[in-house]
């Protein structure tokens, strides 16, 4: 997971600035995922794999500006689930329930977000926005959200088990 996760976005990145970084214009986008921002309750290995994608690409960033490169953009992506057959599988395991606890997305959902991200860049988006601050509250405050895991925990189950029933009925995505 850290290979795949950590490292591919390294290396994935570094190649790409080889080539952008001589001619001062690109625009790296790093699709890495809300676990990235805080540490996903039954998810400790992935969670920590995404934390490693975006120090890495927000500290490239911050070093191609301190470099004083300024027309290379590097942004990290930070989606809520999106429905793939990573997750369908997961339908069913009450420990994947944290990926549920949000807004499932599409891959088009994502992919227009990062059409729009390529019209004006930025160093993070989340999707949907709205979901960045809350689970960062769970970082500044962690023993309230010891406190609060358990009810958290309990909807994202009772999400999980509705989105079963709406991909078996048929009704999403």
């Amino acid at each position: 997971m850290l290979e795949v996760n950590a490292l591919g976005t390294m290396n994935g990145t570094v190649a790409a600035l080889e080539r952008m970084v001589p001619v001062d214009r690109g625009h790296v986008i790093n699709v890495v995922s809300l676990a990235g921002l805080v540490a996903a309750p039954g998810e400790v290995a992935y969670s920590a794999s995404k934390h490693a994608a975006i120090a890495f690409t927000l500290g490239t960033l911050f070093d191609l500006r301190r470099e004083g490169i300024s027309g290379v953009e590097v942004s990290a992506v930070c989606p809520d689930g999106i429905w793939t057959p990573m997750l369908a599988d997961r339908l069913d395991d009450p420990a994947a329930a944290g990926s549920f606890s949000g807004q499932l997305l599409t891959p088009v959902e994502v992919a227009t977000a990062v059409g729009r991200l390529t019209e004006r860049p930025r160093p993070l988006l989340v999707v949907p926005r709205w979901r960045g601050p809350m689970l960062r509250l769970f970082d500044l405050f962690p023993r309230l959200a010891l406190r609060l895991l358990p009810l958290v925990m309990r909807d994202a189950r009772r999400r999980q088990r509705r989105y079963k029933k709406l991909i078996e009925s048929g009704r999403w995505p």
